[in-house]
């Protein structure tokens, strides 16, 4: 019986999606010009070929950012209910914030934190 209603949930978001699709399909301008299908860049004409290559230390940091915003998300809310269950939310925390020092530390130790 509870695979009848994973089933019926499953079928049912599919049935969702297909019909916003369809909607999406019979709703919208069609209108193709070859104005339209020229890259777009912030207003400007584009000057050049499309091949550009970004050293990979931008993705890096991207990345270390999103670490970071992680723990802020994780931190405010438990910051409000620390008190309310004490010790053991304190210890988990400290494991959390600990793992990512660890990730930091190893950043730093292998460069990838220095501007070059």
């Amino acid at each position: 019986m509870a695979y009848v209603v994973v089933g019926a949930v499953l079928l049912a978001g599919v049935l969702f999606f297909a019909a916003g699709m369809a909607a999406n399909r019979l709703l919208r301008p069609h209108a193709p010009t070859r104005a339209k299908g020229t890259t777009y860049e912030s207003g400007v004409d584009p000057v050049g070929g499309g091949w550009a290559q970004t050293n990979v230390r931008y993705y890096l940091f991207a990345y270390l950012y999103v670490v970071f915003a992680v723990d802020a998300v994780y931190l405010f809310p438990w910051a409000t209910v620390v008190d309310r269950y004490g010790w053991a939310t304190l210890v988990e925390m400290g494991v959390f914030i600990g793992v990512l020092a660890v990730g930091l530390l190893y950043a730093w130790r292998s460069g990838v934190l220095r501007w070059v």
